[in-house]
């Protein structure tokens, strides 16, 4: 290898005034392109349909009887992610003593929002022996989180004021089969 040769090349660093002038027109295209890219994203997020969007009510899930004393409640039975995101949204009306009960494997704090859902609810977070720990009422229409009191893994939606109407406060005890007994 001759060391003696040379490599010929055009200097990257051309005067001090056509740099400073090159780099502001470098930043100032790249906030450009970067704004564009943005306002184009948004607008395609805008213009998507979110993943599993629902644009009506989910169609009746398989119920359960549940008692409540003297009282039976027929529950849908939200078991699935999809089912348990859609819930009531889109639903119109519920019948007295109808609901909907969603159900999981493990016991973690659960928290509910009404987004698209236009029946006023009232919420009972439930333990595994069908205690109710807490109670919720919702809004129709409302994005604020309504959580349970301890992890569960069970929460029942009626109608709001269902509960209320009955005496039904939290400590009261649910039966059916999801909490070990049938609702007899």
């Amino acid at each position: 290898m001759n060391l003696d040769r040379r490599m010929t090349h055009v200097n990257p660093l051309p005067r001090a005034g056509v740099r400073a002038r090159d780099a502001r027109s470098t930043r100032s295209t790249a906030r450009r392109t970067a704004a564009a890219a943005a306002a184009a994203a948004a607008a395609l997020i805008a213009l998507a349909p979110a993943a599993g969007a629902q644009n009506g009510p989910q169609p009746r899930l398989p119920t359960v009887d549940l008692r409540a004393g003297m009282h039976v409640i027929k529950a849908e039975l939200a078991v699935t992610p999809e089912q348990q995101a859609t819930g009531m949204m889109f639903r119109k009306e519920m019948n007295g003593n109808e609901g909907m009960l969603f159900v999981n494997e493990v016991k973690s704090p659960r928290c509910f929002w009404m987004r698209n859902t236009l029946v006023p609810l009232t919420i009972a977070f439930i333990d595994d022996d069908g205690s109710i720990v807490n109670l919720a009422d919702m809004q129709p229409l409302d994005e604020r989180s309504h959580c349970s009191a301890r992890p569960v893994r069970f929460a029942l939606e009626m109608p709001q004021g269902w509960f209320g109407k009955r005496g039904i406060k939290a400590g009261f005890r649910l039966a059916g089969l999801p909490f070990g007994a049938p609702a007899k």
